[in-house]
């Protein structure tokens, strides 16, 4: 009888061709799919391809996302996409996704990522596909240069930590306050680079983007991946994405009695969360803060400016209008959830509260912004708050939901948003 695998062992064990695997055993795996984006890719690989002489193993299963230096405001920027756009065309890309939103969003919004898969990511958050059930992480140019080539990936089969949330949510708390509490409570290095699978009852509660946010701050924890057990709710975005293909829920999900670290936590005693300058493990209650003033508002990333988080903020914002001095930013995760918004009246309310909107890509959260500006306090949807991540080195970043986000933009302070709430 085979020992009971974990879904990161089933995964891994699938993509190596093996009935099952150890934790501990290093296998080569095969790529389902290999994800860069304009920064990442090919600025990076084209050079390195050319010098070996080698060609692309599979352009098919290559997605290259243009959302990191759009829209160009400088020579440097223009410079990069258009070397992204020109490889493109000349290795004849069958999808590219140019200036559509951020790459994290956009892949899964476009059914590339399926229960099962297993599949890497030229950015730190391309754990977000786990959210799906597929084993996927990120890799640095060097290592992606090795996957573009010849379609293959060692891996050590990591320990699992399951990350096991029981009840609901409250009104106002989210998949952010959730990611922000476990990286509070065990560090930056909490997931000691080794699998994450986030469950029970709360998780299962969760929405697919919230799922995403879930996974993809995986990185923040310092897990290789954040796996979440596909579902119903699963297959239903999935087809929602035009995906057709049959998806074997039973297959991918962790056997009882699998080999892993437990780690419980109350859903519905969770508190908004709030992370002080400078690391995402400063995170503690929102009423800890008493009245830290603030002069910018940022609802963006792939964290961050989903669909759902825009109606998360709108939600808080309607009827109000921005403290003095107060500047909100918007900049929606992608074209289609942003149009999505539109049409429901979602970013009206977001306008009408005095939010200015930006382009849908990476903008601000990766510095590529430029509009922070130096000395702020600013509160932010984004995943980090290093210093100089946002590009000023003197800003002092702190993060937290959209509703938090939208109340603080409100009050001018850090706020709980249930103080806003009906």
């Amino acid at each position: 009888m085979a020992e009971p695998q974990t879904l990161a062992q089933k995964l891994i064990a699938a993509a190596c061709g093996r009935a099952s695997v150890a934790e501990g055993e290093i296998v080569t795996c095969a790529v389902d799919l290999a994800m860069f984006h304009d920064s990442s890719g090919p600025r990076r690989l084209q050079p390195m391809l050319q010098e070996l002489g080698a060609t692309l193993w599979d352009p098919s299963r290559i997605v290259l996302v243009i959302d990191h230096y759009v829209p160009e405001s400088d020579d440097e920027s223009r410079r990069i996409v258009r070397i992204a756009r020109d490889w493109a065309a000349e290795q004849r890309l069958p999808n590219v996704y140019d200036s559509l939103g951020i790459c994290h969003v956009v892949v899964p919004q476009h059914g590339h990522i399926r229960p099962g898969m297993f599949c890497v990511g030229g950015d730190s958050h391309s754990p977000t596909g786990g959210a799906f059930g597929a084993y996927m992480f990120g890799i640095g140019s060097t290592e992606m240069l090795g996957v573009a080539v010849t379609g293959q990936i060692w891996v050590k089969v990591p320990q699992t930590l399951m990350m096991r949330w029981s009840s609901r949510l409250a009104p106002g708390v989210t998949a952010k306050d959730m990611m922000l509490h476990m990286i509070g409570r065990y560090g930056m290095n909490g997931g000691r680079y080794q699998a994450v699978e986030f469950c029970g009852e709360a998780v299962r509660a969760l929405s697919m983007q919230e799922r995403m946010t879930l996974s993809n701050m995986s990185a923040e924890l310092g897990s290789q991946v954040g796996l979440i057990a596909p579902d119903a709710t699963t297959v239903a975005y999935l087809r929602e994405a035009g995906v057709t293909d049959e998806i074997d829920l039973a297959r991918w999900r962790s056997d009882e009695g699998a080999q892993a670290e437990w780690h419980d936590f109350d859903a519905a005693a969770l508190a908004p969360q709030v992370a002080a300058p400078h690391s995402p493990a400063n995170a503690r209650d929102v009423d800890q803060y008493g009245d830290v003033p603030l002069q910018v508002a940022y609802i963006g990333a792939c964290t961050g400016a989903k669909l759902e988080d825009l109606r998360a903020a709108a939600s808080v914002l309607r009827g109000h209008r921005l403290a003095a001095g107060m500047r909100l930013m918007v900049a929606p995760a992608s074209r289609q959830d942003q149009c999505q918004a539109e049409a429901e009246g979602v970013m009206q309310a977001l306008r009408d509260a005095g939010a200015d909107v930006l382009a849908t890509s990476c903008g601000a959260c990766a510095g590529y912004g430029g509009s922070i500006p130096d000395g702020a306090s600013v509160i932010a949807t984004t995943a980090r708050n290093f210093k100089g991540r946002m590009g000023s080195e003197t800003a002092q970043v702190y993060l937290a939901s959209p509703y938090t986000v939208a109340a603080s933009a409100i009050a001018g302070r850090i706020a709980d948003p249930r103080e806003f709430m009906a």
